[in-house]
């Protein structure tokens, strides 16, 4: 399916979505299936993905210096970029302060929403310690079983070392695993063709459950976290891509399916295949994409981190807690670490926010009441993640000086003709219907 082809059956989608979640709000929950169909093809593929193409990203270096060096680069970027998200998003929630004053408004709910508190919290992190170990898996069949991102990436880096190591002998290995990622590219193309289908799913049983007038309770602690995202985009990923000399705009419209398939599915899930082989048909070296796509797939993940420090402060705001600046510090140092084992699924980042107030003594209502508007915060958090990566392997590319102009030059120049193809075809049939009713 060509890309211009599957984005307009996205949009029309997400539209009749909208229109039967708010007209037929029963029958729209009835389409929820879809969306979970969906979703669960989609997750089959990422562990076989993520794997092969880590692992040859690593492995297919050849050169562990070289290996090194790029690896040393992208963990700065990573860390400079997510500790500038965490600043943002402080900012951002103690200059709207979206919790103050919003507990008078559910009372209605409080049973309910202390209970959806407490179901997350059982499933945080007790401690640091015990998170850094839970990154060791004790077999890779069972992280791969349980979607465990963190464990998949920690045995996919050991055995690319390995492969390294051993050289030669090991290279039919590798390119058994090079050929399993091509395998699992054409399989992800089978998958998105029932994205249409499931996005429809997704977006009319949320409105069918909730009402369009969820947006309305809501409103301030939604713009207040889509004008932080604005924000960091604003100051961070376009400055970056300044800075390293490559259009920000060609880079968003080339990503503008897996963008709006992560917006309309609140999964990175979902689109992170896609992303990955509009990277490297952007310019982006095979090697660059295979290695830094999947690490910043769990290290890298710019708008559940901004989200999370919002969050911490809407809690804590809601309950009437004050947190200096000192507490903020701390804050913001914790999440530094407990925001990495976030993975691009969504409801994740409030198992992690959840953890987070809880080793702060802070009351996780919090937790209970976001759980409402969660889809749509996802959505927006989860395109940033998305957008934030692919900004990565091109700054990372450039660093190397691998990035191939040629290729982005004529990935936009085709996306500009298909582009211009559609809009002639639409005139055509316009004209054409016009004809017909001037000659009826």
């Amino acid at each position: 399916m060509k890309h211009s082809k599957l984005t307009a059956l996205i949009f029309i989608a997400l539209f009749l979505g909208v229109i039967v979640g708010h007209f037929a709000p029963d029958f729209a929950v009835k389409m929820k299936p879809f969306a979970e169909i969906f979703l669960r093809m989609v997750k089959m593929i990422i562990a076989p993905l993520l794997f092969a193409t880590l692992v040859v990203g690593i492995a297919g270096h050849g050169d562990a210096k070289s290996l090194g060096k790029i690896g040393l680069k992208t963990i700065i970027y990573f860390e400079i970029v997510t500790t500038l998200a965490l600043i943002i998003g402080l900012t951002m929630g103690n200059i709207f302060q979206p919790g103050v004053g919003f507990v008078s408004g559910t009372s209605a709910h409080a049973v309910q929403m202390q209970e959806a508190g407490l179901m997350a919290a059982t499933h945080a992190h007790t401690s640091i310690g015990a998170m850094v170990t839970d990154i060791f898996p004790t077999s890779i069949v069972d992280a791969m079983a349980k979607g465990n991102l963190l464990q998949i990436v920690v045995f996919s880096i050991f055995f690319a070392l390995a492969i390294c190591a051993v050289g030669k002998k090991a290279q039919p290995v590798l390119d058994i695993l090079n050929s399993v990622s091509q395998i699992m590219f054409k399989f992800t193309e089978y998958v998105m063709y029932f994205a249409p289908l499931g996005i429809f799913g997704a977006i009319a049983s949320t409105i069918g459950a909730n009402g369009l007038g969820i947006l309305k309770n809501y409103a301030k602690v939604i713009g207040a976290l889509y004008f932080a995202l604005a924000v960091f985009v604003l100051l961070v990923l376009i400055i970056a891509c300044k800075i390293v000399k490559i259009s920000f705009r060609n880079l968003l419209r080339a990503l503008q399916e897996p963008a709006l398939l992560a917006f309309t599915t609140a999964s990175s899930e979902a689109a992170f295949p896609k992303a990955m082989d509009i990277m490297e048909r952007f310019g982006v070296p095979k090697n660059i994409v295979g290695f830094v796509m999947p690490t910043g797939y769990t290290f890298n993940l710019d708008g559940s981190t901004l989200y999370l420090a919002m969050a911490v402060l809407f809690s804590s705001q809601i309950v009437g807690i004050h947190l200096d600046l000192n507490q903020q510090v701390v804050i913001m140092l914790a999440l530094m670490l407990t925001s990495k084992g976030v993975a691009g699924v969504p409801r994740v980042s409030l198992i992690v926010l959840a953890g987070t107030l809880a080793s702060f003594n802070i009351p996780i209502l919090g937790v209970a009441i976001l759980l409402g508007i969660d889809q749509i915060l996802d959505m927006g958090r989860t395109t940033v993640n998305l957008v934030g990566n692919c900004v990565a392997t091109v700054v990372i590319a450039r660093w190397e000086k691998v990035f191939d102009y040629n290729k982005m030059n004529e990935f936009v120049r085709i996306s500009k003709e298909e582009s211009i193809g559609a809009d002639i075809a639409k005139f055509r049939k316009e004209h054409e219907h016009n004809i017909e009713i001037k000659e009826g």
